[in-house]
């Protein structure tokens, strides 16, 4: 009979066991579902608040209007400043001389280049060129890609204000000969 009741507490105590040891198992799992459901739901959330986000700065960017000074255009205006640069070179008897790198300086309207060049540190003048380009890429060899002027050191030439690149809007240097401006004008200036 000893032997029964052995097994008996055996049998009794395996299903104790076999039913708690399957409720803690089923209650485990239940608990790392919620975790995992929690955990979805949060990075859904931030998912969808990045989304908006990103939603928003994309709709602000295709709503933006042009900003003056993009880059484009200081390219644009760096190239003309290089243009001039290479016609001073150009325009001077000796191709620039001394002993300080010469200077390109924005010719205002109403001076002559020797009044401006004669205000900075590079008071002798070389010349004083206008210069224009068209855009695009050259499509024969007849065709006229930009026109020059050397008005000299002298006097103040053509004084049309639309010359004067310090005067000019930020978009000026896009405006062509359909808009009315042919030239922006440089004074060659140099040290010594």
């Amino acid at each position: 009979m000893k032997i029964f009741n052995v097994l008996l507490l055996f049998v009794l105590f395996s299903t104790v066991l076999g039913k708690y040891g399957k409720k803690n198992r089923r209650n485990k799992l239940k608990n790392q579902i919620k975790a995992l459901e929690t955990s979805v739901a949060s990075k859904r959330n931030e998912m969808e608040s990045s989304l908006s986000a990103l939603a928003a700065r994309v709709n602000a960017l295709e709503d933006a209007e042009p900003v003056q000074g993009k880059p484009d255009e200081d390219l644009a205006w760096q190239s003309l400043h290089m243009a001039a640069a290479a016609a001073c070179r150009g325009s001077t008897a000796s191709g620039g001389s001394g002993s300080w790198g010469n200077a390109v300086l924005a010719k205002e309207n109403n001076r002559s280049c020797a009044d401006v060049c004669a205000a900075t540190e590079f008071p002798i003048c070389d010349a004083d060129v206008a210069i224009s380009g068209y855009y695009g890429k050259a499509e024969s060899y007849e065709q006229r890609l930009g026109h020059f002027y050397n008005y000299g050191c002298k006097t103040p030439g053509n004084t049309n204000v639309k010359f004067d690149e310090v005067k000019a809007d930020v978009g000026g240097v896009f405006e062509d000969m359909e808009d009315g401006l042919w030239y922006y004008r440089f004074c060659c200036c140099r040290h010594d």
